[in-house]
């Protein structure tokens, strides 16, 4: 953690020229003291660093020293923060710019802290699929992260249901969901979300004028959002113990779940509220309300308690 706090230090020198000890303090999110501590431990590791006393004094390194990273081509600057994902470096065609990467940012990082990668990559790891379940890297990933970095039109064939259509996109961004990736793409004005293992086939074209004012993290946070709303066609009407609160957030919908918790009346004698919650279907709340058992009631549908009573009585003629 050290060591990457003296690398921001040192950045912070070198962008902003000079900086006072309470304004590393408050950007690094340390005292001054362990500032004045940083500090020294830089200059004992040959960064000409010094302190200027004074009303405007602060820290500042001397005659424009710069820290320069050791020749990194393109390709190796964007792996280097992917370095940590090695997996996911991997799969965007990507793993070996990004050991050459980190090597070479080895190589240019002072010596009390060349340590640095190996102590991120010993001590964090990216595992993004879900448990028991195996997924296969897209053949289209490569090319199609390429294209996303360069900023170059596609051409792909996608499978929707049982046919292939043609679509002409500008790729914006990829996301790895749950060990599945998804392409942002803006389509005749559009931003639209695509699953990559649904491209049949895939052309690179020409460039594009990248919309700048798109950001990928908001506009996945809000389609997420919407699909998952989209969704919640069904309402079921519930009378749940606090244990089967506290399961509900693990077997719905995290958002349906905290709408039906603050939606939940007052206690009645036996400690139960009752509630509303919206479901996907009846099919997938019948399966959802056995994982939580008999902590939660079912009080309408009729359809859905009846599905739950016949399950009840079968468990019971089973394991009597």
């Amino acid at each position: 953690m050290r060591a990457a706090r003296l690398v921001s230090l040192l950045s912070l020198l070198q962008v902003r020229g000079a900086m006072t000890g309470p304004e590393l303090a408050r950007e690094l999110e340390v005292s001054e003291r362990t500032v004045a501590r940083d500090v020294l431990a830089l200059a004992e590791a040959g960064v000409p660093v010094y302190a200027e006393r004074g009303r405007i004094g602060g820290y500042r390194l001397l005659g424009g020293y710069r820290s320069e990273l050791t020749g990194l081509h393109r390709d190796e600057a964007v792996a280097l923060f992917l370095a940590g994902v090695p997996g996911v470096a991997a799969e965007l065609g990507l793993g070996e710019a990004a050991e050459t990467a980190r090597r070479k940012t080895a190589a240019a990082l002072a010596p009390p802290f060349r340590d640095a990668p190996d102590r991120v990559g010993g001590r964090f790891h990216l595992d993004a699929p879900r448990w028991f379940r195996e997924v296969a890297t897209p053949e289209v990933l490569p090319e199609l992260s390429r294209a996303v970095w360069r900023e170059l039109r596609v051409i792909a064939e996608y499978r929707r249901g049982d046919r292939l259509v043609r679509r002409e996109l500008e790729p914006h961004g990829l996301v790895l969901k749950a060990g599945v990736w998804y392409l942002a793409a803006r389509r005749g004005g559009r931003f639209l979300t695509y699953r990559v293992d649904r491209f049949a086939d895939l052309e690179v074209g020409e460039g594009f004028a990248r919309d700048e004012s798109f950001e990928l993290a908001e506009f996945w946070e809000r389609t997420c959002a919407e699909f998952a709303d989209s969704l919640l066609t069904e309402v079921v009407e519930l009378r749940i113990s606090p244990a089967g609160l506290r399961k509900l957030a693990a077997t719905s919908d995290a958002t349906a779940a905290r709408q039906a918790e603050r939606a939940a009346g007052p206690p009645d004698a036996d400690g139960r509220v009752r509630t509303a919650l919206r479901v996907e279907s009846l099919e997938i709340a019948f399966d959802q309300f056995l994982g939580i058992g008999p902590e939660v009631e079912v009080l309408a549908p009729d359809t859905l308690r009846q599905d739950l009573a016949a399950a009840a009585e079968r468990f019971a003629a089973l394991y009597r």
